[in-house]
C-alpha cells in the first residue's frame, strides 16, 4: 500500500486522496500523466538523436577529426541545456511582448511560483509541467545546433563553433520559436490562404 500511495504523490500531485485510502483518478489526471510522459518520452528520443548525429559525422569525416567531432556533440547538449536555462527559456516564452510583437524577454534563470508549475489548456484542465517543458524545448535547441555541427564538420574550430552554439542556444532558436508563437497566435495581418474569386 505505502509503495502505491508514493507513486500517486509522484505521478498525480493534483488528485486528492479519497477517505478511504484509495486514490480516484480523473479522466484529466491520467492525460496529464501520459501528456508529461510522452513528452519525456520524445525528450529521450531526442537525446538519443545525438548519438546518431555523432556516429554518422564519425563516419564521414577523417579519423583524426573523430575526437573532436565526438566532442562536439556531447558539448553541444551541455552548452544547449545550461544557456537555454540562463537566456533561451525566458527569451521562448516571454509571457508579454515588449517591442511590437517580435521581442520579449522575462529574466534571466529558470524557475516559476508553485501556482505556474503546470501549463493549462484553455479550459484550466493541466497539459504538462512547466519543467517537462524546459527539458523538452532545450533538448530541441540543442539538437537544433548538432544539425550544423554536421554541415560545418572538418570545416571550423572548436571554440569558434562552441561560441556559436552557445548564441545560436542562447538567442536564435529561442527568439524564432517566440515569433513564431506569437504569429501562430495573433490575428494574420494577410490572409494565409488564397481569396476565392
Amino acid at each position: 500500500m505505502l509503495k502505491f500511495q508514493i507513486v500517486e504523490l509522484i505521478a498525480l500531485p493534483g488528485v486528492s486522496l479519497a477517505s478511504d485510502g484509495a486514490t480516484e483518478v480523473t479522466g484529466a489526471a491520467a492525460i496529464y500523466v501520459a501528456n508529461n510522459t510522452w513528452m519525456l518520452v520524445a525528450t529521450f528520443l531526442v537525446f538519443i538523436m545525438h548519438l546518431g548525429f555523432a556516429t554518422l559525422e564519425a563516419g564521414l569525416t577523417r579519423s583524426k577529426n573523430t575526437v573532436n567531432i565526438l566532442f562536439k556533440n556531447m558539448a553541444i547538449i551541455a552548452i544547449g541545456l545550461l544557456t537555454y536555462a540562463v537566456i533561451g527559456f525566458n527569451l521562448m516564452y516571454p509571457g508579454d511582448f515588449s517591442i511590437a510583437g517580435f521581442f520579449g524577454f522575462s529574466g534571466f534563470g529558470i524557475g516559476v511560483s508553485p501556482e505556474n508549475m503546470m501549463v493549462a489548456g484553455s479550459d484550466g484542465v493541466g497539459i504538462y509541467t512547466y519543467w517537462t517543458d524546459f527539458i523538452f524545448q532545450a533538448m530541441f535547441a540543442a539538437t537544433a545546433a548538432t544539425i550544423v555541427s554536421g554541415a560545418v564538420a572538418e570545416r571550423i574550430k572548436l571554440h569558434s563553433f562552441l561560441i556559436f552554439s552557445a548564441i545560436y542556444v542562447a538567442l536564435v532558436y529561442p527568439w524564432v520559436g517566440s515569433v513564431s508563437t506569437a504569429v501562430q497566435y495573433s490575428p494574420p495581418i494577410l490572409p494565409l490562404y488564397p481569396l476565392s474569386l
